[in-house]
């Protein structure tokens, strides 16, 4: 199993991880042959990557929460976006006490739910041991904003455990995780949904998400403080060039500083109107290379240790030319992980396992994702 671009998915490959719609439900199972129509119906409903079963790789890749609990997590998420757009198209209207309190009891409901969501993302992650991140998501263009919350939320939690959070700190993280960017709901969505590069005014109007999603929150008694807090300041960087703030350093909140790494790594490894997704390991080299000025140093090694930059069954290519399969990743180095020597340089097949932890002279130059064409 290899996540790959829609566009480098050959015909006759195997879905690898079932797709939902935006309600999750089911759209296509896993274990499909991908036909010529089928990878076109893809591409409409905005979904850029795949995973599949090839030739080079069918092992498979466990989730680090159940599909069942992503999924309610997204449409939870979701649904409380949604719940803002009645409010705000409300309170353009005459006041009603009447009215009031029913969005304010329909605000309790769903943040009561997304408080469910995290305790329950909580119990599974805390169940496993080693938990690495390899959280390379099947997202799609329309559903962004709500499947990113899961996974800030996810790799977020994950950073806690390595940063030894005690269990009330890793809920508020979770929480505040899922909550982040609450506040983007009360952003016009001309500006949240647009394709194009925003302008400096619509990127101004953009960042006020923080300061809004933190208002709103403020009288929310199921949302803890730290999850507020994180919602206000996930944006802010240790050298003072964030938003909305410019806070630096400790006067940036823990909890907050966890999220705005998660933020950046999901982000970075998703596919975006403006430009492609990042492979999991540039998005890494982007992070480590920002700890002491964008982000925490120590949060960033820790990070480093806990991310896999090479998910098993990606297909890279080597420094000599080789071509292999990652087929288990080693906690704490996750870039010299035991590779498959499937191809050599000059074509010929191979199938010789390499650990990277003893071979010390080859490297990983890159991700393959095109199933490259070999002398016969």
């Amino acid at each position: 199993m290899r996540i790959v671009p829609i566009e480098c998915v050959r015909e006759g490959s195997y879905l690898a991880k079932t797709i939902y719609d935006n309600e999750g439900r089911v759209l296509l199972r896993e274990g499909v042959m991908l036909s010529k129509i089928l990878l076109r119906r893809i591409k409409l409903i905005k979904i850029s990557s795949l995973y599949i079963n090839d030739e080079y790789s069918d092992n498979i890749i466990e989730d680090i929460i159940k599909p069942e609990l992503r999924q309610k997590a997204i449409k939870t998420i979701k649904d409380t976006f949604v719940s803002f757009d009645k409010y705000n198209l409300y309170s353009s209207k005459a006041n009603s006490p009447i009215k009031e309190k029913e969005f304010i009891k329909e605000k309790q409901k769903y943040f009561q739910s997304i408080g469910d969501i995290a305790s329950s993302i909580m119990d599974e992650i805390l169940s496993q041991r080693n938990v690495l991140i390899n959280v390379v998501d099947i997202k799609s263009l329309d559903n962004y904003t709500y499947q990113h919350s899961v996974n800030v939320a996810v790799l977020s939690l994950v950073l806690g455990l390595q940063l030894q959070l005690n269990k009330y700190e890793l809920y508020s993280l979770c929480l505040g995780g899922l909550i982040h960017d609450i506040g983007k709901a009360l952003i016009p969505k001309e500006i949240i949904q647009k394709y194009d590069k925003l302008t400096e005014k619509e990127y101004s109007i953009a960042m006020e998400h923080a300061k809004k999603g933190y208002d709103y929150l403020k009288g929310s008694p199921d949302i803890s403080a730290p999850a507020r807090i994180i919602a206000l300041q996930h944006h802010e960087r240790i050298n003072g060039q964030g938003y909305p703030d410019g806070r630096k350093g400790n006067d940036i909140n823990k909890l907050a500083k966890i999220v705005g790494i998660a933020d950046v790594y999901d982000a970075l490894t998703s596919d975006r109107p403006q430009r492609r997704a990042l492979s999991p390991n540039e998005a890494l080299e982007f992070i480590m290379a920002s700890g002491g000025t964008l982000f925490d140093y120590d949060m960033v090694l820790a990070f480093s240790k806990s991310v896999v930059p090479y998910p098993e069954g990606t297909l890279v290519k080597l420094t000599n030319g080789d071509l292999a399969v990652v087929e288990e990743n080693h906690p704490n180095f996750p870039l010299r992980p035991k590779i498959r020597i499937v191809r050599t340089a000059d074509g010929s097949k191979k199938n010789t396992q390499v650990d990277l932890m003893s071979e010390l002279g080859l490297v990983i130059k890159g991700v393959q994702y095109e199933t490259p064409e070999f002398p016969r």
